[in-house]
């Protein structure tokens, strides 16, 4: 599995961080969102591989919460792109494609609406609005319910998760192997992949060293408008969504493809949730094309 060429950290306008980590080397670049949790090494080993063999930068991208990324609770999910422009500028970016999978699926999507650097977007099994008039339900979105009770107690219990998650780490590897055996077999699967293993706990155990606010402050903006549009994403935006998706249906990547302008939707038979880190090349190459 390919290491990360280079690894850093922006700085924001209000003093804030955001960690990255860099895949590759050349001109071309694609910016990689993670999942829920994730942290910049959640970058798959295909994506790697297409990185150095095609000359492109795949740079992971670590939201407020983990790693060397300041935690931060933005008002909207609208509010990552403006941070990103920030890094942009710093890396001397001008443009970029940018993929999000899962739980950054919809930072992805505010990216393309927001920022003038992004001519393409790719997201892969990610979540839709919860609520407003782009909101859908079903999956992930029936917790969105939940929200209001946390919102006002949410520095202290993502103190206790950070220190949960820190004490957690050296049974990592068997809690790992446990979680895969509760998994469905299309997950499972990919679980089992050479490099997935490796990569997942390479990057959850380097980023919540410093604490794992971002799954909570996910949570919290998924269930809040996200302050953009998906119908107002003026760029190319390709949906990949597995048919057997538990966690987020399919429903919501049909909802959204139909939403934006311009969009096509590929429909992954029989994957669940994780199917689109086993076709990151594929993904890589549609878009860089």
């Amino acid at each position: 599995m390919h290491p990360p060429t280079t690894e850093g950290v922006a700085r924001l306008h209000d003093g804030r961080t955001l960690g990255y980590a860099v895949f590759g080397a050349g001109p071309r670049v694609a910016l990689w969102f993670h999942g829920t949790p994730g942290g910049r090494r959640q970058v798959p080993p295909a994506a790697r591989r297409f990185a150095h063999e095609h000359g492109i930068r795949v740079i992971g991208i670590e939201r407020p919460g983990i790693g060397d990324s300041t935690p931060h609770l933005y008002d909207h999910v609208r509010d990552f792109a403006d941070d990103v422009s920030v890094l942009l500028e710093q890396l001397s970016i001008e443009s970029c494609a940018v993929v999000g999978l899962s739980g950054g699926g919809p930072y992805a999507l505010a990216c393309a609406h927001a920022l003038p650097h992004v001519r393409i977007c790719g997201v892969l099994g990610g979540v839709a609005p919860s609520c407003g008039p782009e909101g859908v339900a079903g999956g992930v979105s029936t917790l969105a319910r939940f929200a209001p009770g946390i919102a006002p107690v949410q520095r202290p219990l993502g103190a206790l998760l950070s220190m949960t998650i820190r004490a957690a780490h050296p049974i990592a590897s068997p809690g790992y192997d446990l979680f895969k055996r509760l998994c469905r077999e299309p997950d499972r699967e990919v679980f089992e992949a050479p490099g997935i293993k490796p990569m997942f706990l390479d990057d959850i155990l380097r980023g919540s060293r410093s604490g794992l606010r971002s799954l909570l402050y996910d949570y919290l903006l998924f269930s809040r408008p996200w302050n953009f549009s998906i119908a107002e994403v003026r760029v190319p935006v390709h949906f990949w969504h597995g048919d057997a998706d538990a966690f987020v249906p399919l429903t919501h990547g049909q909802h959204q493809a139909a939403l934006a302008p311009q969009s096509t939707l590929t429909i992954q038979p029989g994957q669940s949730h994780l199917g689109g880190l086993m076709i990151a090349d594929e993904v890589l190459a549609k878009l860089m094309a």
